[in-house]
């Protein structure tokens, strides 16, 4: 191993103990921040168990449920956008820009609008329907963005995404038009990417996809950077192009569903977080997936505690809050390329 390897291991390492402390500060600052505070020398001891019953519920019935489902979110989205933008060799590749995320909004809102039991009694099933909306989406967006002769084209694929994108979201609008006020209501919530999966059970709907999809994707990390420098390369070094990039594209988009079928509409984070982490700590996937995916997360955990703290008495949704940040990057990425 060179002496370049072992600087960018250890800035690595480096990186991921700060984004740790800084994800772990984020969330100590978040539990005693609210409509109802928390005072802070009283948080060690409640999560040890010997808080007031108001602290107890306020901690674990409400905010530290949600914390965590932000970051499981932030998480799966970066690791979304960081496959995404290998396999198609576009830094500008995201869940939510190129309609993965649209996609799923429509499952969710079909399942909403028309299951006979309401929506919050499903936590588990609704990444699977998310996932059913986001991959018809994804085959929709992929057909339109190849060629026999050229194989994937990276730039039709944002342009194609980002007309799936608008389409869908109009699809949701329709649908909602001659809908009930409530389910009217969490619809436009979730285009807004309102996190509105605050409990435990969403939580334990989350875990598997990152548990079993993050170890794949290190796994992968070697074809990741072949299939990033371009198809020859692969093909050569013996990349199974078209099962690998099936295979891959098909976690992208089940880790982008799990994610927004708890925390609505949510885009940028799968762009912002790969590009924050190949910025640190290089590009190789090794070493830049786990710290994109600790980016992501509390990204996703900053914005969402911003957000709910900014206005009585609903804040402002976290998706808005990555918008003010994100579309500037977007816009930013788009002139520089």
């Amino acid at each position: 191993m060179n002496q370049l390897q072992l600087q960018l291991q250890r800035r690595q390492q480096i990186t991921f103990v700060a984004l740790l402390l800084l994800t772990l500060a984020t969330i100590g600052i978040g539990m005693g921040i609210g409509a109802s505070s928390v005072s802070y020398d009283r948080l060690i001891p409640t999560l040890l168990g010997h808080g007031t019953f108001k602290d107890e519920f306020v901690l674990f019935s409400i905010r530290l449920p949600r914390m965590l489902v932000t970051l499981l979110a932030g998480m799966a989205l970066a690791l979304s956008g960081s496959i995404l933008q290998g396999i198609t060799r576009n830094e500008l590749a995201d869940p939510g820009i190129v309609g993965i995320n649209s996609g799923a909004g429509v499952g969710v809102t079909v399942f909403f609008l028309f299951a006979p039991i309401d929506a919050g009694t499903f936590a588990y099933v609704l990444p699977l329907v998310a996932f059913a909306g986001a991959l018809v989406t994804a085959v929709l967006i992929y057909s339109f963005s190849y060629s026999r002769q050229e194989g994937l084209q990276p730039m039709k694929l944002v342009i194609s995404g980002v007309g799936f994108s608008m389409a869908m979201s109009g699809i949701m609008i329709v649908l909602i038009s001659h809908s009930e006020r409530t389910k009217v209501d969490f619809i436009s919530k979730w285009l807004a990417g309102n996190v509105w999966g605050t409990d435990w059970p969403f939580i334990i709907a989350l875990l598997p996809w990152l548990a079993v999809l993050l170890p794949y994707t290190l796994y992968k990390s070697k074809t990741l950077n072949l299939l990033a420098l371009n198809e020859e390369v692969a093909v050569g070094a013996g990349v199974h192009m078209q099962r690998d990039r099936i295979l891959l594209t098909l976690s992208a988009v089940a880790l982008a569903a799990s994610a927004v079928s708890v925390t609505g509409g949510i885009a940028f984070i799968g762009l912002m977080a790969p590009h924050i982490a190949r910025a640190l700590v290089g590009p190789r996937h090794q070493l830049f997936v786990p710290i994109s995916c600790l980016t992501g997360g509390w990204l996703l955990l900053l914005a969402d505690t911003i957000g709910r703290n900014l206005a009585d008495p609903d804040g402002i949704p976290a998706g808005i809050v990555v918008a003010f940040i994100g579309a500037p990057y977007f816009l930013y990425l788009l002139l520089k390329r």
